[in-house]
């Protein structure tokens, strides 16, 4: 693998002591110690007594060369550790020339932490006595004898950035369940192998090979934990074989990945587990990855899912060691026998936060057919590679790097004897069992048919399978921390301030029940005013009592009629309530009905001589009420009418614009987004009006000049176009979206040589900052990371309203032209294209998630533009800090793009898509497909969507916006439980989807049809602490209400009756939580409104009605 530095790197290995040692000829033998590493010889210590204690005090130290020049790798570090013998030295006996040795014991040094970025680490490993050694048999009361080492190097190997972005692959081979009968473990020795390929950087990948797999028969299962071994061959001490502190743990057949954990499969494998043949290995073999191999793995497992593992035995053939080419040459005349093929779905590792896989895979014959239809790999590990990768001892999990030179090789020789042969398939199409040419009776000479591979077939009738673990040591894709996200929904509900102390007392009870009749005699007197007006208070004397009478009756119709005369006596309610308690003192129940009466008329009296002592110091009528209100902030507003958009509710989302207007009409973002709005509703003329008022609030603002610009162009003023377009250019030249913008118009003109100008210019500022951004430190980088992190997009996936806008703003010749002109051009080229490149996938995670995010602002700007994200787009879009996105795009076409979607001009969208198509730098990509497919789901084209998003998947499958987008055209297209899924995947990534407000409203709003209400709550708190809303409150207090927390719920469904008090569906659930609390009064209201406001939900109100009848109140018609 590529190393970290040109430099050649020394480890250094010191053996400090021995321990508890003891010789074949008396307890204080004389010993030395040998250090080898990779089959390599590095030294001997010195020949050492040790002492009637057993200890050796041998200081040897010895070193390790590190060599990018192909000698030891970090990859060697990674899989092979360092060998420390103890031997004795017999004394001499007469007439011996030459000293005697024996082998005591062999110790193992893991080196694998210096690949975490340690510079030095001690140990102290166990020295695992040889067959025979008199270490066996330890002294009485000592322990196992053991070596302390000490392992250094002058600075660390890697450094932290390194650490942090490389990661290491652990392929734990288990074993080979339900192997044919014929395998039989007497007769000529067999050599049981399994191989894969992990890929590297560049051209190389690596290969791993199991090798000595052993063939046991059936009679009890393996034993559980049992340790991992390492592997590599000729290791003395047994006990050395056991890799330290890695155990197979085994696992419920169910939690595993495979292809056999369905409760269907358990009594197969339990049988086969226990009874039938296996072959063992429990070997595991690593590799190390540099941060440019993790990109490399996310790439190939994006573009293969499925990875083939290759199966076989190979005869094991003694022969005498003084002609070793002699057992080459008849080894290499051995040919490979039980060829079989295990498919591993490998995708699981791209899911956010998974770092490991175990399961069982089938094993079927290998044929070259079906393995490039499942695998797109072209030659295999075992046949096509030669036996030597077989015999190689630098593995037994070798990894050795294979050229790809060898597989391309392979490939055009394969396909030339394809096109050699006319009419003949192609190689993935090849099938089983017989497959000929149409113009030949012979078989295709790249696959073997099934007939020819009867050894492979056995695998299939034996159901032979093998487990197998691929663990990484961090994931690809980063998941939140659990407790990151307890600490985030613990945020979403801040405690409440807590009450403000109030004095008690008689007096204060009867002070704050004057208070209280002062409020409510202004809110009449005003009621009167508004019915009469002012004259008829300062002309009393001239009315006659008749006309009073009239009024009097026709104020308290008004009153009860539009619910204030209840909403009064709750008013005052608190404060008769304090006089009861403070001044008369009564808290307890009354003993007897006349009691009761008797206070009750003492207590009216009282109140209403006290309520002509605060009439009589009425405040004059001009002073301001009390009564607090709620004010809801210009984003709250903005939110709001995303969401009226969203439910095709475009009267509601212009009152929500409106108000804005009316609150800050001078604040041009406000104007920004009802113009957007109003190119929603294809009111072009109104949006011209407003994006021309917000210019006016502001001359030098370059995105209202491009917006008056495109305005102009949709209303063919191209003149006037032309002079908004070059003054944007003038005022900031190095706007991309200017100059690109420019270019389009001059486009429409027909103006080649002016366009090319323009685009060659968009193209020359977008090249310098791409240039300037690569300049900026990593940690400005990450820092600008945070900073594009867009707010949450309010409409684009939702649009339920599309048909209506989406089809008219598409009625135009040119877009539909381009739009269906980009369609068919779409059917071909990903075919083409799969042919002839792999899918991209970015390399740097960090700049992928960057990119993810740029996309995903595109994609729900397209939704949006249709629907209703268009006005949180264009304003969030408007904000400076929004444009101060350091990512660049990839081409001047899909910065503009985002632009455009932001608001809502789709024909210049189209016309844009078209160039990026074209564009030499662009072309179909991940952000490409994404606005593709969100158009088509604007227009409820949900073939033509998944078709996209398929597509989309395949170039950046970590993309949070992909699954987004794939939960809203499930949602929208009636499958929630796909939706589910998709959005569960969404809100797990570590970076947010674009859009994750409606994301979080419709995951809940689909648990609430499951019933799984907890999961509800959960994610409505979660939206209600990013973007709380009048749904987002309603939702949490539907989920608090069906799990019976009607304290919860009222205070939820209060926060969204405030911020919308015409929802009949909040007034329906205010309704029910009174009803099941016992009060009438309150009941009763709620559900007068949810009447008035006409609910629609039957079921809903069927529920309200069987709870009052159930109660006995609530209906004021019974």
């Amino acid at each position: 693998m590529d190393q970290t530095s040109n430099t050649i790197r020394t480890v250094h290995i010191t053996v400090t002591n021995g321990y508890d040692l003891k010789g074949f000829k008396g307890d204080t033998p004389v010993t030395f110690v040998r250090a080898e590493f990779n089959q390599a010889f590095l030294g001997d210590s010195s020949k050492i007594l040790v002492s009637p204690e057993g200890t050796a005090k041998y200081n040897f130290t010895s070193n390790i060369d590190l060599s990018p020049d192909g000698g030891i790798t970090l990859d060697d570090l990674a899989h092979k550790p360092l060998f420390l013998t103890v031997t004795e030295v017999l004394p001499k006996e007469k007439k011996q020339k030459d000293e005697k040795t024996l082998t005591l014991g062999q110790a193992v040094v893991d080196l694998l932490p210096l690949l975490e970025g340690e510079e030095s680490f001690e140990t102290t490993v166990p020295l695992h006595p040889v067959q025979g050694s008199p270490l066996e048999t330890p002294l009485p009361g000592s322990k196992q004898c053991s070596l302390d080492v000490k392992v250094f190097v002058a600075e660390p190997l890697l450094t932290p950035a390194q650490v942090s972005a490389s990661n290491l692959l652990k392929v734990t081979l288990e074993a080979a369940y339900s192997v044919p009968e014929s395998f039989m473990p007497v007769g000529p020795q067999q050599n049981y192998m399994v191989g894969l390929q992990v890929p590297s950087v560049g051209e190389k990948d690596y290969i791993m090979i199991f090798k000595n797999g052993n063939l046991k028969l059936g009679g009890e299962k393996e034993p559980v934990p049992r340790p991992k071994k390492w592997p590599i061959a000729n290791i003395l001490a047994p006990g050395a074989n056991n890799i330290p502190d890695a155990f197979i743990v085994g696992g419920p057949y169910e939690e595993e990945e495979g292809e056999l954990n369905h409760p269907e499969d358990r009594e197969f494998r339990n049988q086969a587990e226990c009874t039938k043949k296996r072959i063992v290995w429990d070997l595991e073999s690593r590799c190390f990855l540099h941060p440019t191999a993790v990109s490399s793995l996310q790439k190939r497992i994006a573009d293969c899912r499925l990875w083939p593992v290759e199966i076989t035995r190979v005869p094991m053939i003694v022969m005498p060691k003084a002609k070793p080419g002699k057992l080459e040459k008849t080894e290499d005349e051995n040919q490979l026998s039980f060829h079989g093929v295990a498919y591993v779905n490998m995708v699981p590792l791209l899911y956010p936060g998974v770092k490991r896989i175990r399961g069982a895979f089938h094993v079927y014959p290998y044929l070259d057919g079906t393995v490039f239809e499942k695998t797109k790999c072209l030659f295999s590990l075992f046949r096509d590679t030669g036996h030597h990768l077989i015999h190689n001892n630098k593995a037994g999990g070798l990894n050795s790097p294979l050229s790809k030179p060898l597989s391309k090789n392979l490939k055009e020789e394969r396909l030339g004897k394809e096109k050699d042969i006319e009419g003949r398939p192609r190689l993935g199409e090849l099938q089983a069992p017989s497959i000929k040419s149409q113009s030949s009776d012979t078989p295709l000479e790249s696959e073997a048919p099934l007939s020819h591979n009867l050894e492979g077939q056995q695998y299939i009738e034996a159901g032979t399978y093998i487990v197998l673990e691929i663990q990484l040591d961090k994931a690809l894709v980063p998941k939140r921390m659990p407790e990151e996200l307890a600490r985030r929904v613990k945020e979403m509900i801040p405690p409440r301030p807590p009450l403000t102390r109030r004095t008690g007392g008689a007096q204060k009870a009867v002070s704050d029940y004057h208070t209280q009749i002062k409020g409510i005699s202004r809110a009449i007197l005003t009621e009167y005013h508004r019915m009469f007006g002012k004259q008829g208070t300062k002309l009393e004397s001239d009315i006659d009592n008749e006309t009073m009478e009239e009024q009097k009756c026709q104020l308290n119709y008004e009153l009860n009629c539009s619910g204030k005369y209840f909403a009064f006596k709750e008013q005052l309610k608190h404060a008769v309530v304090k006089i009861v308690r403070e001044k008369y003192l009564k808290t307890t129940a009354f003993e007897s009905q006349e009691e009761l009466q008797t206070f009750i008329s003492e207590l009216y009296v009282f109140l209403v001589d006290q309520m002509h002592v605060a009439l009589n110091q009425a405040i004059p009528d001009d002073v301001p009420s009390s009564t607090s209100t709620i004010q809801t902030s210009s984003n709250q507003l903005r939110l709001f009418a995303f969401e009226a958009e969203v439910n095709e509710n475009f009267e509601m989302a212009a009152v929500y614009y409106e108000e804005r207007l009316v609150r800050e009409p001078q604040n041009l973002e406000n104007w920004l987004d009802y113009g957007a709005f109003c190119l929603l509703t294809e009111d072009n003329i109104k949006a011209q009006e407003c994006f021309r008022k917000a210019l006016s609030l502001n001359e030098s603002h370059i995105h209202s000049l491009l917006l008056c610009g495109v305005l102009a162009v949709l209303l063919e003023n191209y003149e006037q176009a032309e002079i908004f377009f070059e003054d944007a250019t003038c005022l900031e030249p190095t706007n991309v979206i200017a100059w690109t913008l420019l270019g389009l118009f001059y486009e429409i003109q027909n103006n080649d040589i002016r366009m090319e100008m323009a685009f060659h210019e968009a193209f020359k500022q977008l090249q310098a900052r791409t240039l300037q951004t690569k300049l900026k430190s990593s940690a400005t980088i990450e820092n600008n990371e945070e900073g594009v992190k867009v707010e949450p997009s309010f409409g684009p996936w939702g649009v339920t309203q599309e048909s209506s806008t989406a089809i008219k703003s598409e009625g135009l010749s040119g877009p539909n032209t381009a739009l269906s002109s980009l369609d068919e051009f779409l059917e071909e080229s990903p075919k083409a294209q799969s042919e002839s490149q792999e899918p991209i996938i970015t390399v740097q995670p960090r700049e992928s998630s960057l990119a993810q995010k740029s996309s995903n602002v595109l994609l729900k700007e397209l939704t949006t533009k249709k629907e209703t994200s268009k006005c949180q787009d264009s304003s969030a879009f408007f904000s400076p800090t929004h444009y101060d996105t350091p990512q660049p795009p990839v081409t001047i076409f899909m910065e503009t793009i985002r632009f455009l979607m932001k608001v809502n001009a789709v024909q210049f969208v189209h016309r844009v898509l078209a160039h990026e198509l074209l564009c030499p730098q662009g072309g179909p990509s991940c952000e490409y497909y994404l606005v593709l497919a969100q158009t088509h789901l604007l227009r409820k084209d949900f073939a033509k969507t998944e078709e996209y998003l398929q597509q989309a998947a395949q170039m950046d499958y970590l993309n949070p916006n992909v699954w987004g987008v794939k939960g809203h055209l499930y949602f929208l297209s009636g499958n929630h439980a796909e939706a589910k899924e998709c959005y569960e995947r969404t809100i797990s990534f570590v970076v947010d989807a674009s859009e994750m407000h409606f994301i979080f409203l419709r995951l809940g709003h689909i648990y609430l049809e499951e019933k799984e209400y907890e999961n509800a709550k959960r994610t409505y708190m979660q939206a209600c602490k990013r973007s709380p809303s009048c749904l987002t409150w309603l939702g949490l207090g539907i989920a608090c209400y069906r799990l019976e927390e009607l304290t919860e719920a009222e205070d939820a469904l209060s926060e969204a009756n405030a911020l919308n008090n015409c929802n009949a569906e909040v007034w329906a659930y205010l309704a029910l939580v009174c009803l099941k609390v016992g009060r009438q009064l309150e009941a009763e209201q709620a559900y007068k409104y949810t009447i008035k406001l006409k609910l629609k939900d039957q079921a809903l109100l069927e529920e309200i009605h069987s709870v009052q009848e159930m109660v006995g109140f609530g209906n004021p018609s019974f």
